[in-house]
């Protein structure tokens, strides 16, 4: 297998198949239209968004629960009656940061969010994607993984400075971004995901794994069932790293074409971050996902992020000022 910490390749070797892992006891319950299996007795099942903090305490007695104490849950309306925010108690992740083609960028993101939004040119002909593996291990809607590609853009309505507005959200730890690519391995997070968040979820096999001094992430194709992308990344040393609160917001459209914005704030416990380009490799097959991303032209990477302990609220969606009246 061909791999590369910058450009990926195209794998040649013979793909590896999807294999079941073994199937929790579901129930299923009505989301929106969709009937949904989720996992009978989890957090979902027993709560729908809003379970007691007590309740998690009990069932995590190690989870640092403070944070989550001073944030208030409301009650939503986003297709299906909910809470926001949606709250993530134990969770790792891995994040790496690449320039790409800035006019193939421009052409995946939707005209009118283009009027609001624009990648971010670091340089002539290059723009910014980030592509992160999540393993949520407990949280509202029990445990799952994701793989989040997304392209770095200016705040709506903001002015775009190129790498000057990088470095400004990198220096206030207030990232904004339009979500590509979104795929899940629960249905839960899935229909959730599209009807609640505008967001383009799909769902596959993924397999988020550490080692001693890596974590793997594979993910499969959800129509051959064959192994599509590798992400491989180091370990690195995070014992002196401090709690910080980092925010990521998207804008994207709603079902009736209105403009939305939603986002996510994370409390870091434990982080390390480096631009060494062998802490990450990136391999790619002829699965769908490989060609989407080798069309994006990758080139250098920025930045790595290693995230073994991370906690997040995720809101709702709110329409963006200039379609709030439609």
């Amino acid at each position: 297998m061909k791999s590369t910490s910058l450009a990926p390749s195209v794998d040649t070797s013979p793909p590896a198949t999807a294999t079941a892992a073994p199937a929790a006891e579901t129930v299923v319950i009505k989301i929106g239209k969709h009937d949904v299996p989720v996992v009978k007795g989890g957090l979902y099942d027993r709560f729908r968004s809003r379970p007691p903090l007590s309740v998690i305490a009990a069932e995590s007695p190690a989870a640092d629960l403070s944070w989550f104490k001073g944030i208030t849950k409301e009650k939503v309306d986003i297709g299906f009656e909910s809470w926001s925010p949606n709250f993530y108690y134990e969770n790792s992740r891995v994040t790496a940061i690449f320039t790409a083609d800035l006019a193939r960028l421009r052409e995946l993101i939707p005209p009118k969010v283009l009027e609001q939004v624009q990648p971010l040119q670091v340089w002539p002909g290059k723009g910014v994607v980030a592509l992160t593996a999540y393993a949520y291990h407990y949280c509202d809607n029990d445990s799952y993984n994701e793989i989040g590609l997304s392209v770095v853009t200016n705040k709506p309505g903001s002015s775009n400075w190129g790498p000057f507005s990088l470095m400004g959200q990198s220096f206030s730890d207030d990232f904004w971004g339009y979500v590509l690519k979104l795929p899940v391995d629960t249905e839960l997070a899935q229909v959730r995901g599209v009807v609640g968040y505008n967001l383009p979820k799909w769902l596959t096999r993924i397999d988020y794994s550490e080692g001693d001094n890596n974590v793997v992430v594979t993910i499969y194709d959800s129509q051959t069932q064959a192994l599509d992308v590798t992400l491989q990344t180091r370990k690195l040393d995070v014992s002196s790293s401090k709690e910080t609160l980092v925010t990521n917001s998207f804008t994207n459209v709603d079902p009736r074409g209105r403009l939305t914005t939603g986002y996510t704030t994370s409390r870091q416990l434990r982080h390390a971050s480096t631009s060494s380009a062998d802490a990450v490799k990136l391999m790619l097959t002829d699965g769908s996902l490989s060609r989407f991303i080798a069309s994006l032209k990758l080139g250098k990477m920025l930045k790595y992020e290693y995230v073994p302990d991370f906690q997040a609220a995720l809101y709702a969606p709110s329409l963006l000022k200039s379609d709030a009246r439609r």
